[in-house]
Order: structure tokens, then C-alpha cells, then sequence
């Protein structure tokens, strides 16, 4: 029985041996799986920092056509008092026939109308020359929502390629956990080496440097990735709908049509517009706070590799 014993740790023993590697061995795979790390990080340091930017182009242009819509609802009401009134005028100076009335009705109506009628007359031309103008600039001021929804479209577009192509996958977690795991495999081989009585001074040296990925959170980069690219898509998507909304809302045929049901269409597209355009200035806002705050965790990780990386080369 102690025989069997005695065979099984041997066996044991020589199979855990087996796994070392030679110290040499250990330092050139430590090499070879730390190595790139911070490279990779400041390539997609420098893909959020560009996204942060352009995400920030995307939120003013946003804003731009939340304004624009605003100040277009606040045009439109007042056109909208300025056709009641010409309305009211109108009716006013309507061609009376006389030869219907009677001595009587038309002393009445002359009475009653007199001081208001001449005034109503000269008022006509001095509104509606007000309404023209009005329409004039309700027509300009839904052209720009509809050119600056179209420009934050394409930002935010831009920005879920950029962001998709800055870390939204795990690839950095996946290289560090293999970094992380030929440091573990140097460590056993340190042990060995002491053993051998070798010089493990570079060995512990790096160790100690690659050891403190286990320290950062490198899936925070990738969170945060993904966080702006799901931000920038949906402003995508928002930003594209709002365009067209706004685009028909604009349009002749529905500007000219005068019908109650033609007015409440309008009224509608140019509300549904105006919270695209919202939407999506929020949409691109969000965007850029994860582009920052991805910046943020990519330089507590890169600290990690730049000493990593600076002990191994």
C-alpha cells in the first residue's frame, strides 16, 4: 500500500512538473500575450475620442431642431390668429347689395358699420401682408428642421459605426484574460526556476506589473461602447423619421390645404417632427456621455498595459 502511495504522488508530482514551463518559455509566451494590448486601447481611445465629437456635432444639431421646431410652433399660432382675423375682416367688407335692403336697413347698417368698415378695409391689405410674411418664415424655418434632423441623422449614424468599431465587443477582456493567464503560467515557472537556482528578478519584475489588469474593469470599455453605438442607432432612427415627418409637414400640398382635417394634419407632422427632433438630441446627447465616459475607462486600463507592456519590452 505504501508502494502505491509512494508511485501515485510521483506520478502526481512529474505531471505538475510537466506543466511548467522552462522560464525562457514562459517569459517569450508572456511576451506574446501582453504585447498589443495597449495598442489596441489607444486605437479605440482615439475612435471615442473622434466619436465623442462627432456625437457632440449630432446633439447640437439636435438642439438646432428643437429650437427651430419651437420657434415654427410659435410662428404657425400666430399666422393662425392672423387668417381668424382676416377672416373677421373680410366678412366685414363684403360687397352689400343694396338694392335688397330697404331705406330703413340700410341707414341701420351704415350706422353700425360706418366707423369699423373703412378701418377693416385698409386693415385687409396690412394683415395679410403680416400672414404672408408669416407663412414666409414658417416655410424657411421648416426647411432648417428638416436640414438639421437630416445632418444629426448622419452624425448619429456615424457615431454607432464609430462606437461599434471602439471596443463594443469583449476583445480587450479576452486578450487580458489571456495576458492574465501566461502571467499565472510565468508565476509557476518562477517557482521552478528558484528552485533551479535561476535569476528571476525580470520574471517577478513583470508579474508584478501584468497582475494589476485583475485590478481594472476592461468589460466597462466595451459597456460603454456598446452604450453609445445603441444610443447613436436609435438617434439614427429617430433623426430619419423626424426628417421625412418634417420634410411632409413642409410640403406645399400640405401647407395649402386650408380644411379643417388639412390643418389638424399639419398640426400633427410638425408635433411629431418636433419630437423626433427631441428624441434624438437626447438620443445623441447619451451618445457622447458614453464616447466620454469610455475614454475614461480605456485610460485606467491603458495605465494598466502601458507598465505591462514597458516591463516586457
Amino acid at each position: 500500500m505504501k508502494k502505491f502511495w509512494f508511485v501515485f504522488v510521483m506520478l502526481v508530482s512529474c505531471n505538475a512538473y510537466s506543466q511548467v514551463l522552462p522560464l525562457d518559455d514562459a517569459l517569450r509566451a508572456t511576451y506574446t500575450a501582453c504585447v498589443g494590448i495597449d495598442d489596441k486601447l489607444a486605437t479605440y481611445k482615439t475612435l471615442a475620442g473622434i466619436n465623442t465629437a462627432v456625437s457632440a456635432v449630432g446633439t447640437g444639431l439636435g438642439i438646432g431642431a428643437t429650437a427651430t421646431g419651437i420657434v415654427k410652433y410659435a410662428t404657425d399660432k400666430e399666422a393662425e390668429s392672423y387668417e381668424r382675423l382676416l377672416e373677421e375682416l373680410r366678412e366685414q367688407t363684403k360687397d352689400v347689395d343694396y338694392d335688397t335692403l330697404s331705406d330703413m336697413e340700410i341707414a341701420q347698417f351704415e350706422k353700425e358699420f360706418n366707423l369699423s368698415y373703412e378701418a377693416a378695409v385698409k386693415d385687409v391689405d396690412k394683415y395679410q401682408s403680416e400672414l404672408d410674411k408669416l407663412n414666409k418664415k414658417s416655410k424657411n424655418l421648416g426647411n432648417w428642421r428638416t436640414g438639421l434632423l437630416a445632418g444629426s441623422t448622419a452624425t448619429n449614424v456615424a457615431g454607432a459605426v464609430l462606437a461599434a468599431k471602439s471596443g463594443a465587443s469583449d476583445d480587450i477582456q479576452d486578450m487580458i484574460n489571456v495576458c492574465l493567464d501566461a502571467v499565472n503560467n510565468l508565476n509557476d515557472s518562477v517557482l521552478q526556476a528558484k528552485m533551479n537556482g535561476e535569476d528571476v528578478s525580470e520574471a517577478n519584475e513583470i508579474i508584478s506589473a501584468c497582475r494589476e489588469y485583475k485590478t481594472v474593469d476592461a468589460k466597462s470599455i466595451s459597456k460603454r461602447a456598446k452604450g453609445a453605438e445603441i444610443s447613436s442607432a436609435i438617434g439614427a432612427t429617430t433623426g430619419f423619421t423626424g426628417t421625412i415627418v418634417s420634410a411632409v409637414a413642409n410640403s406645399d400640398k400640405v401647407r395649402q390645404d386650408n380644411s379643417d382635417a388639412g390643418n389638424k394634419k399639419e398640426k400633427n407632422l410638425n408635433t411629431a417632427a418636433n419630437v423626433m427632433a427631441g428624441t434624438t438630441t437626447v438620443a445623441s446627447a447619451t451618445s457622447t456621455v458614453f464616447s466620454a465616459t469610455q475614454i475614461a475607462a480605456i485610460k485606467r486600463v491603458a495605465n494598466v498595459a502601458a507598465q505591462c507592456e514597458g516591463v516586457l519590452k
